[in-house]
Formats: structure tokens, C-alpha cells, sequence
């Protein structure tokens, strides 16, 4: 199997030894693609830390690259550089690099502020030893102030000493193209690579969607509620329009695509054969 573009592709830390079979289930049916990496989320204020590192650890156990996300809300300097080190130790050479968000009850940011200044410090320390990922906004990060702001921030991050990043999802390639267009006006060269959520759940997908800020264009909304309770009729027409995104934005110059697949290998590898 095989794809003219690189993929890559993100799970969560299972919390169960069911979870675990799940996850490892889904990384050997995802190796025929050969992917770049495989990538593992990491809880508000790092309050999956442990279960972040074990899958990372038993991902690369299995003979694949894995990079960790880490996020720097509420961490000091020292445990930030504990962790690197930690990483260093084991072989890791990726990290996705994130701020994140700040939990419930958690009084303060902590010694970093911006996801800029955690990339920045993982420069300082360890020089080019990783390749740093970042998180990229094509619809503009909620908390964002203006689109100009934002692109401001990501420029920022990226000439901090970031090596790529990687999108929120989003499903309409036009808001990716032309995030990549002002970025490459404002200087960035590096790769810019499209986050793609599958959609195989309605509720879940709007729910996801109304807290980080991505649109669900109102179409896909309707339609997809019309189907109610028909989960197959979801599926397919969920696989029809990423499947066409991800044609588009192939078609645009995409470098890679990284597929947020919620621990469940049959949606994403379905598009990827589909494309």
C-alpha cells in the first residue's frame, strides 16, 4: 500500500489494558503505510504525562518512529528539562511541541507562557537533537485576538526553531491554502502540514469542533444530521468529504497529511485507500 504524500498519524494514551491492545491493534494496521511517525497527545498540564511516555515508548518498541506531544502550561524549566532528557535517553527525536490548555483550578502559566517560548528552550538545550513540531491554526486559534495576531504568533514559533507544524483540523482546503500563502509571505519556509480528522460520529465531531474553533461547514452539519441514528450512512459520507479534502489539498502542495484517528485505524487508513 502506498501513497504519492507521506502520512502520519495521532493517538491518545490508553488508560486500560484494553485500550492498550486497541492502540497496538491500530499501530500494525496502520504500518503498511509506512508512516513518517506516529504522534501521542498529552493531557492539560501534562496530566497524562506517564501514559504519553509509555505509548511512545511501546510504539518505537515496535519498530516505529513516535514523537510525544508535551506541553509546557503550568511546568517549570527544570521539568521541561528533565523530560528532555529523559526523551533524549530513550532515542526520541521528534516532539510536538504545544502550550496547551490550562486546566481547571490551576493558578498560574507556570515559567512558559507561549508554546514559542517552550520551543525556544528546547533549542537552547538540546540544540538541533529534535524536530520540533507545532501546532498551526488555519481558521485562527480561539483565543486568538485578530488573524493578524495569530499569524504574528505562528511566525514567532516557527522562527523560535521549530522544524514543521501541524494543522488543527479543519475541512475546508481554501482556509489551509491561504494560511500557507500568508505565512510563506511572512517569511516561513518550512513544511506546513494539514491535521485531517475522519468523521464517524456526529455529536462527538460537533462537540470537538465547537471547543477548539474549527467550523463544520454548515452542509456537512445538516447532512450529517440528517442521517440521525444511521452510523453507516455517517461513515460514508463522512470518508467522501476527507477524502476530497485531502485530494484538494494534495492537489495544493500539502506536504504530509497527519491523521488524527481517535485510537481507531479503519477510518483514516479507509480514506487513504479511497485516495
Amino acid at each position: 500500500m502506498s501513497l504519492n504524500i507521506p502520512v502520519s498519524f495521532e493517538f491518545f494514551p490508553p488508560k486500560t489494558p484494553e485500550g492498550v491492545e486497541k492502540l497496538t491493534q491500530a499501530v500494525h494496521a496502520l504500518a503498511p503505510f509506512k508512516p513518517d511517525f506516529f504522534s501521542c497527545t498529552y493531557g492539560a498540564g501534562g496530566s497524562t504525562q506517564n501514559g504519553t511516555f509509555t505509548t511512545v515508548a511501546d510504539i518505537r518498541a515496535m519498530g516505529f518512529d513516535a514523537a510525544p506531544h508535551l506541553s509546557c502550561v503550568g511546568a517549570t524549566r527544570e521539568t521541561i528539562l528533565e523530560i528532555l532528557h529523559h526523551l533524549q535517553a530513550q532515542g526520541v527525536q521528534r516532539i510536538v511541541a504545544l502550550r496547551g490548555d490550562i486546566p481547571s483550578g490551576m493558578g498560574g502559566m507556570g515559567e512558559f507562557h507561549y508554546a514559542t517560548d517552550l520551543v525556544r528552550f528546547i533549542r537552547e538545550q538540546t540544540g538541533a537533537h529534535f524536530h520540533i513540531e507545532v501546532a498551526a491554526y488555519p481558521e485562527y486559534h480561539p483565543q486568538s485576538t485578530s488573524p493578524a495576531a495569530d499569524l504574528a504568533h505562528f511566525v514567532e514559533k516557527m522562527n523560535a526553531g521549530a522544524s514543521s507544524a501541524i494543522t488543527q483540523y479543519f475541512y475546508n482546503a481554501d482556509a489551509y491554502e491561504r494560511f500557507v500563502d500568508d505565512a510563506r509571505k511572512a517569511g516561513v519556509t518550512a513544511p506546513i502540514v494539514p491535521g485531517i480528522m475522519p468523521i464517524t460520529n456526529y455529536s462527538q465531531l460537533a462537540r470537538f469542533s465547537d471547543v477548539c474553533g474549527a467550523e463544520l461547514p454548515r452542509w456537512v452539519r445538516l447532512k450529517l444530521a440528517s442521517f440521525g441514528d444511521d452510523k453507516a450512512s455517517i461513515v460514508a459520507f463522512g470518508q467522501d468529504v476527507v477524502t476530497q479534502l485531502c485530494a484538494r489539498l494534495i492537489e495544493l502542495g500539502a506536504p504530509s497529511l497527519h491523521f488524527y484517528t481517535l485510537n481507531q485505524a479503519k477510518p483514516s487508513a479507509a480514506i487513504i485507500n479511497a485516495l
